[in-house]
């Protein structure tokens, strides 16, 4: 069972880097001309969706190790509302209390990542130019590592 949460935290911090990795490419259009031989573009909607992948996966091993497991279809949703049910609860406020004196983040905050990240993962996915997703892809990738960090912690004093 350890070994399943663990793969998912380790997708989620994978998704994470893939997602640095992907504006720091679009950002080089030097890199992209003499490595990848290509034209210089950006890649910012992927940069975007990449980071919520992390968060997807992030909260799939918290919900592992709560005995709960997700599944297609609508596995986006699925998550997204069994997450929703532990939050709503204030289990995971009680739990990140234990790991912090000072609650730093409340779970609400999670939750509120996770929907906005989710629904901007569709708008801009396939609704804007990827030119104009910078700062979203920023501020993706930075609300992907304070989701990680607080849920990583969570389940490693599981």
């Amino acid at each position: 069972m350890d070994s399943e949460y663990k793969l998912y935290l380790s997708r989620a911090q994978n998704e994470l880097n893939l997602s640095n990795i992907i504006i720091k490419i679009s950002n080089n259009k030097d890199l992209q001309i003499s490595l990848f031989e290509i034209k210089p573009d950006t890649y910012y909607s992927a940069s975007i969706a990449h980071a919520y992948y992390s968060i997807f996966y992030a909260a799939k091993a918290y919900l592992f190790l709560k005995n709960v497991k997700t599944k297609a279809p609508e596995e986006h949703k699925k998550t997204f509302e069994e997450f929703s049910k532990f939050v709503n609860k204030g289990i995971i406020d009680v739990e990140l209390l234990k790991i912090y004196k000072n609650i730093l983040i409340k779970a609400d905050s999670l939750l509120f990542i996770f929907e906005y990240e989710k629904g901007k993962r569709s708008n801009f996915t396939y609704k804007k130019l990827p030119q104009a997703n910078y700062e979203p892809a920023k501020e993706s990738i930075n609300n992907a590592q304070i989701f990680f960090n607080h849920i990583f912690n969570l389940c490693e004093k599981y």
